[in-house]
């Protein structure tokens, strides 16, 4: 609904999606805004102030519906730009915009997704399993392109947790993308604690998103995984999201897990004030457009 302080943004799921349509997953759409504010609802009454939809360009974001289902559910929603992988959008859609893909991004982010007024507050793209493939590096291209723009956040599929070294080569180093404007999601699909703890020292923010049933996440791992990252002092970087991608694992368990059993079980284990850190304070950094100040 605009522009707003990014320290006023509360508990934040960090990657999730309210509405999504891909020919990957016929069937199981993302696209009904009741049950998308419902969800939203459920997520607010446990305490939740802000979800980020991954949901970029061509995936059915319905970002026109995106302000109402907000103000009914009274939670704060980032809206994203950006290209997934080519087999997730429909095929018209990579070759209408493969060419202009940077100035679709700026735009989306700086004048607002066409026909609704709705600006874009990230920039999401995707790598490949264990690399990265010429779509990748070309959205990737496009969207540190729209990222010097303006300053907004890129986050970065992995697929099935993998490749997020050579995300960092590509996006930080031959790109020169500040680390901090980088977020790496799904890094629980791979529980590879050498890699978790490369990204970090890169200076990236890492992203755990999937505790459903949709992407079959063990929710052990997900806390081995954190808990040896805190001990590499390393907290100030993780961010937490559901990831909710298809109709089946919407409510079950649904965006409210997040804070329903894992929050408190996190809490057990790390303490308040780290937890506290994964919803709130390091959000308010990631997803923050300034440039200044924000390591502290």
């Amino acid at each position: 609904m605009g522009d707003i302080p990014a320290d006023t943004l509360g508990i934040c799921n960090a990657h999730d999606h309210l509405f999504m349509a891909t020919p990957k997953l016929p069937g199981q759409e993302l696209d009904d805004p009741d049950a998308a504010t419902a969800e939203l609802k459920a997520f607010g009454a446990l305490g939740g102030g802000a979800v980020a939809q991954w949901t970029p360009h061509g995936l059915g974001r319905r970002a026109d519906d995106l302000p109402w289902v907000s103000k009914a559910a009274g939670v704060h929603v980032i809206a994203a730009t950006g290209l997934h992988q080519a087999e997730f959008t429909p095929p018209d859609v990579v070759a209408r915009v493969k060419n202009q893909l940077g100035e679709l991004f700026t735009s989306e982010l700086t004048q607002g997704i066409e026909g609704t007024g709705v600006k874009a507050g990230m920039i999401k793209v995707a790598g490949g399993f264990h690399g990265l493939d010429e779509h990748a590096r070309a959205t990737m291209t496009a969207a540190a392109e729209a990222q010097k723009a303006t300053g907004s956040p890129i986050g970065v599929h992995l697929e099935l947790g993998t490749g997020a070294l050579d995300v960092l080569e590509l996006l930080c180093g031959r790109l020169e993308v500040p680390p901090d404007r980088v977020i790496l999601g799904h890094l629980n699909r791979s529980p590879d604690f050498r890699v978790h703890r490369q990204a970090a020292e890169a200076g990236a923010f890492l992203a755990f998103d999937g505790p459903s049933r949709a992407n079959h996440a063990t929710d052990w791992r997900l806390f081995d995984a954190l808990i040896a990252l805190a001990e590499a002092g390393h907290a100030g970087q993780v961010l937490l999201g559901g990831d909710t991608t298809t109709a089946a694992a919407r409510g079950n368990p649904g965006m409210p897990h997040l804070l329903r059993v894992i929050k408190p079980g996190l809490e057990k284990e790390l303490g308040e004030a780290a937890v506290k850190g994964f919803f709130v304070g390091n959000p308010a950094r990631a997803f923050d457009w300034a440039t200044e100040d924000r390591a502290t």
